[in-house]
């Protein structure tokens, strides 16, 4: 919804102001895609070390010399992931809206606009960038959830 209502309130400013603003180069999303590229990399790092882990604890993982290769993840980091990963979801749907309200005018206009075709790539990749941040950051944000336990309730505990 968020992303959906800045789309249409960026569609409405870029038809008032389109003759006025300066013209969108391609590299203005550029941050965006790195963004969600460095958290893709830490959910697939995270998710990899917390798995090695719990396999260690479960008496499942490496014996002999590797097993000392498992590093004990930081409690406080997975916390601050966690809260990384909220915001730049909320972000990466924030510039998607105003991205897709960008290109909701641009794009029809390229035969009629001198910089509607430089725009619209701009738009598109902005559009691109911002919803690999979505990806990227709900990504992560799961790789930070603690998994359900694998054991049912304890004897004598009951849910009335």
């Amino acid at each position: 919804m968020l992303a959906l209502g800045l789309a249409v309130a960026a569609w409405l400013l870029v038809r008032t102001w389109y003759g006025d603003l300066p013209p969108l180069r391609w590299w203005l999303p550029v941050p965006l895609a790195v963004l969600a590229v460095v958290e893709a990399l830490g959910a697939r790092t995270l998710r990899t070390r917390l798995d090695a882990l719990r396999a260690a604890r479960a008496g499942r993982g490496p014996t002999g010399p590797d097993s000392a290769a498992v590093r004990p993840v930081e409690p406080m980091l997975v916390a601050r992931l966690a809260v990384l990963a909220q915001a730049s979801a909320y972000v990466g749907a924030v510039f998607a809206g105003i991205w897709a309200g960008v290109l909701l005018h641009v794009g029809p206009a390229v035969g009629r606009l001198q910089y509607a075709g430089s725009d619209t790539v701009a738009a598109l990749i902005g559009l691109l960038s911002s919803l690999a941040l979505v990806a990227a950051a709900l990504w992560l944000e799961s790789a930070c959830r603690i998994p359900p336990e694998e054991e049912g309730p304890n004897e004598g505990v009951s849910a009335v």
